[in-house]
């Protein structure tokens, strides 16, 4: 063959191979989270005595089942020279640029649950408000009461706030003090410090993070988290709820965008942070609560189909005695039905909305009932200011934001002063979630809600059971023991697997007593002509979870939660 004829040939075969890759591109590769069949579920952790000892509870429980189940799917990981990473919190392996002939093999393997996408998408801005009626700079923390719990003495010290973010600066004038890894002098970071951002989102157009990746120390790439750690513990200007509690952090998203492996990873890091090369972890430094004011929206991979993969993450922080208050979402707009992704819909996160300075719901904070798993659960639990919010952002500034980013803050801040108010309640998530909800400001807009109508109606879609209130929340905090009830008032045993005592000393009647689920359907009424110290009530044909009472003897009413195991 000729030179010239056999490069001609060349070019028809190049342009033959283009042609034919344009019609079958190269096989498309995606990241994933292979989820095991086999999990730390139903984790009981009452008989425990304090936060330390349910944290090494729940965190030796998941290890071993994770440890004693990942070897043979890692092996097959490994002989395909994938990058992967191991969780245990929920037992999982995040996997990068699978395709689809890997993914449809390891889910046939008998130890596989599921396999869940892993994709990145950008979190939820704050809200642009311009307005005038918040010239007191506070005014959210006067709202609530902090004024006035400070006035008290009570500041948040003792106390240890985790937030999962954008990451923090840590160098501000307004956090640097408060800083866990601080001690005046020079920082520590390990066990203080965790970055799960290890790639470059694909959603940016650049790979220029300002922070880098896999950073050693606290760093900001995006203001949002920094904001709202300034609302929880900012020592400066009067910014922070809790100015005298320590914090700790998480950065889980690049450039505000989140994925569900960075969300799990912060959560495991939670349980049992560890030094800054991922090794020797310890439950005994875990916070006392989490901030987290992101959401995971279906198109980020969180869907009805998986949804159980990060409500287990959230059930074992809470069985380890950890507070985990998650922001609403701000899709109030488009109505009721609106607190739709996760954590916010979840049974044991602490759901946040947001109010302005006149106790009005925001425009934006999403509504309840929870339709996405289809449970019409009630949601948000409480609200908390979130209307023009003046916080800390990097580089020494300040700036005002809105959103219920802004409002969950707010009740991580009140949780750290009521745990400074009385260190017995760390670990008791139940007992500081009902004192927060039963001190709540109740609020009722007068008009349908989500489906409700009544000036009774509380709790309920639009405000929970109300708005948050700090200075009563800390004075309960400060009387209560090892059980929460009103005033006069017991339950017990709470939980029950369905047989509870209502006890009133003394004579009352007549009274009724009336049953709530949590999505807010009345499930039972009785009436008594007389109640002779105590009050059966046998709930066992109902299905495990949490429901409210209302028990009315003349004017006087006592409300509270149960919860049915």
């Amino acid at each position: 063959m000729k030179t010239s004829t056999f490069f001609l040939f060349l070019i028809v075969l190049l342009a033959s191979l283009i042609s034919i890759g344009n019609k079958f591109p190269l096989e498309e590769k995606k990241d994933i989270i292979i989820v095991f069949k086999k999990q730390a579920t139903h984790i009981s952790t009452s008989h425990l005595k304090n936060k330390n000892e349910k944290g090494r509870y729940v965190f030796n429980l998941a290890k071993n089942i994770a440890d004693n189940g990942q070897q043979k799917i890692i092996l097959e990981i490994e002989k395909y020279g994938l990058d992967y990473t191991s969780y245990f919190l929920v037992n999982s392996i995040s996997v990068k640029s699978a395709n689809e002939n890997f993914i449809q093999r390891i889910s046939k393997f008998e130890e596989v649950d599921y396999v869940m996408d892993d994709p990145w998408i950008k979190m939820e801005d704050p809200i642009r408000i311009n307005t005038n009626d918040y010239s007191r700079t506070e005014w959210g923390l006067e709202k609530i009461g902090v004024d006035k719990v400070w006035e008290m003495g009570i500041t948040g010290a003792g106390a240890v706030i985790g937030g999962q973010d954008t990451g923090y600066d840590w160098r501000h004038p307004a956090l640097q003090g408060n800083y866990r890894g601080w001690d005046g002098t020079q920082a520590v970071h390990d066990y203080h410090w965790h970055d799960a951002i290890h790639d470059y989102s694909p959603l940016h157009g650049t790979q220029e993070n300002p922070c880098g990746l896999d950073v050693q120390e606290p760093c900001d790439d995006n203001r949002h988290g920094t904001h709202t750690m300034g609302s929880m513990i900012g020592r400066t200007e009067e910014i922070g709820v809790a100015p005298a509690a320590q914090w700790m952090a998480c950065r889980n998203m690049e450039r505000g965008y989140g994925r569900p492996s960075t969300y799990i990873e912060c959560f495991e890091w939670f349980l049992a942070p560890t030094d800054l090369n991922g090794q020797n972890p310890n439950p005994d430094l875990s916070p006392h609560v989490i901030n987290n004011s992101w959401g995971c929206p279906e198109m980020e991979g969180c869907t009805p189909d998986n949804f159980k993969f990060m409500e287990q993450a959230i059930n074992r922080l809470k069985a380890a005695g950890v507070v985990v208050v998650v922001s609403a979402g701000n899709g109030g707009i488009n109505g009721c039905g609106t607190v739709g992704a996760p954590p916010a819909i979840f049974e044991n996160s602490f759901s946040v909305g947001a109010s302005d300075i006149e106790d009005t719901l925001a425009f934006f904070s999403s509504k309840g009932p929870v339709l996405a798993d289809g449970s019409w659960r009630m949601k948000p639990n409480v609200t908390a200011p979130g209307v023009q919010v003046r916080s800390c952002i990097p580089n020494g500034d300040y700036a005002i934001f809105s959103g219920t980013s802004m409002a969950g803050p707010h009740v991580a801040g009140v949780v750290a002063l009521m745990i400074s108010a009385n260190p017995e309640l760390a670990g008791e998530v139940e007992q500081i979630e009902t004192i927060l909800e039963r001190t709540a400001v109740p609020i009722n807009s007068h008009t349908n809600i989500c489906g409700e109508t009544g000036l009774d109606n509380i709790p309920n879609h639009i405000f929970g059971w109300g708005r948050i209130d700090a200075l009563a929340a800390v004075k309960t905090a400060q009387v209560q023991a090892y059980d929460f009830n009103d005033e006069n008032l017991f339950v017990f045993p709470n939980p029950s697997k369905g047989h509870f005592t209502f006890l009133v000393p003394g004579q009352a009647g007549p009274f009724n007593i009336r049953i709530w689920d949590a999505s807010g359907r009345l499930l039972r009424i009785e009436e008594k002509n007389n109640l002779h110290d105590s009050f059966k009530l046998d709930l066992s044909h109902l299905s495990g979870g949490v429901y409210f009472y209302e028990l009315r003897e003349s004017d006087v009413v006592y409300k509270g939660k149960i919860l049915k195991l």
